[in-house]
């Protein structure tokens, strides 16, 4: 099993900065004025980017040379809290040398069925555990 960490950090406002265990950062919004991205759009853009990972491997092994490849994902969301994904549509669209339409559909189905962790993560149940460290502020 292995672990994965992130370290989010509050900047003010509805703004924050996650920071991965390799130094990259990424940036989520939900303020007035947005300049990132919504913690829900991020859980898109992870199914996305997951997705996108494993179709270009698969094609790659194919031997089929893609020229352009992108995703174009929607997701549905209850009107009631916690305001969940109820359905999320993903779109693979490329195009490359030798492709055909049933190439990329099985392709995009063994991404969604077998290698996307974050496909498989929302088809499951996680267990998430909630721990806290309250620090007293400073006094002056």
């Amino acid at each position: 099993m292995s672990l994965k960490t992130l370290q989010v950090t509050w900047l003010g406002e509805q703004r924050y900065v996650g920071v991965s265990e390799s130094g990259h950062q990424l940036l989520i919004d939900n303020s007035a004025t947005k300049i990132g991205v919504s913690p829900m759009e991020a859980l898109l853009g992870a199914l996305a980017t997951c997705t996108a990972y494993d179709v270009v491997q698969v094609m790659g092994k194919k031997r089929i040379k893609l020229t352009s490849y992108r995703i174009e994902v929607e997701g549905e969301r209850a009107d009631e809290h916690p305001r969940r994904y109820t359905r999320i549509v993903v779109r693979h669209i490329a195009r490359g040398e030798g492709l055909t339409p049933e190439a990329l559909e099985r392709a995009a189905h063994l991404s969604h069925e077998k290698y996307c962790s974050v496909a498989a993560s929302l088809n499951s149940e996680v267990v998430v555990e909630t721990r806290v460290e309250a620090e007293a502020a400073a006094s002056v």
